[in-house]
């Protein structure tokens, strides 16, 4: 059964890729695991997609997180082992080297919003709740949660959300920054997909170096911070895509750009 789906979007190099398990609210199960890690594997190796975008079956779930239906019955070791792979998997999400939009089209709890934190943009139905709620089952975040929250949101209000583990709407997550994009007259997807469509038309490679300078860059001094800027920089200048784009420019037309 395909709980994990993927379509690609002709002419605007966008990949989609939906959790697939709407009855059971999206939640991370290893088969769904197994199956996103190989969509993200082939992802990475098509050079004709520029964009993902990642969001949930149904309207009322983005994903609520760890299964813990299946979770019963685990021994400590293998509860310990199945939350490391989550982790695994949204670290792999999160290395992904083109840029990851998460549409947030409803819940999106514990590890349903580990997942999102590790995408590149947030887009929330203005409907959406979200949270780490972790506390409140006596345990804390296991993939990523703790670390990535802070560096967003900064560490007075991550430590909020995770300490009270209450979930809060779409709008306060906007206001604290936790969303980028709230849907409001269109779902999350709409608006995320026009995001996306924005993001393709420029070029691919610059996108990849760019998210690879950030990435990579906010985890350094700013010293180190700026070589690795710089590094990335120099990536692009023996591109064709980079003589298309002065071209274009020129002309006052739109780039053509492939990825070379």
């Amino acid at each position: 059964m395909a709980f994990v789906e993927i379509r690609q979007i002709e002419g605007d190099h966008i990949a989609v890729i939906t959790l697939n398990r709407p009855e059971a609210a999206n939640a991370l199960s290893k088969s769904l695991l197994d199956q996103l890690n190989t969509i993200i594997n082939k992802i990475n190796t098509d050079n004709s997609i520029y964009c993902a975008i990642i969001t949930g079956a149904g309207e009322k779930a983005f994903c609520a997180g760890a299964d813990l239906k299946e979770r019963r019955g685990m021994s400590d070791d293998e509860v310990i082992e199945a939350v490391q792979y989550i982790g695994k998997t949204i670290a792999a999400i999160e290395n992904m080297r083109i840029p990851v939009i998460a549409a947030m089209n409803g819940v999106a709890f514990g590890g349903g919003l580990e997942l999102a934190l590790a995408c590149d943009i947030r887009v929330a139905d203005h409907t959406a709740k979200m949270g780490l709620t972790e506390t409140s089952l006596a345990i804390i975040p296991g993939a990523g949660g703790t670390q990535r929250l802070p560096r967003l949101i900064g560490l007075g209000q991550a430590k909020r959300l995770i300490y009270l583990a209450q979930p809060i709407q779409a709008q306060h997550a906007y206001e604290i920054g936790l969303v980028e994009e709230l849907a409001v007259q269109q779902n999350a997807y709409a608006v995320a997909l026009e995001i996306a469509k924005n993001i393709s038309k420029n070029g691919p490679i610059a996108l990849k170096q760019a998210k690879a300078a950030i990435d990579k860059g906010i985890q350094a001094d700013i010293t180190t911070g700026l070589a690795i800027e710089h590094l990335c920089y120099k990536e692009t200048i023996p591109t064709s895509d980079r003589l298309e784009g002065l071209e274009a420019f020129k002309e006052k037309r739109k780039p053509v750009y492939q990825g070379k």
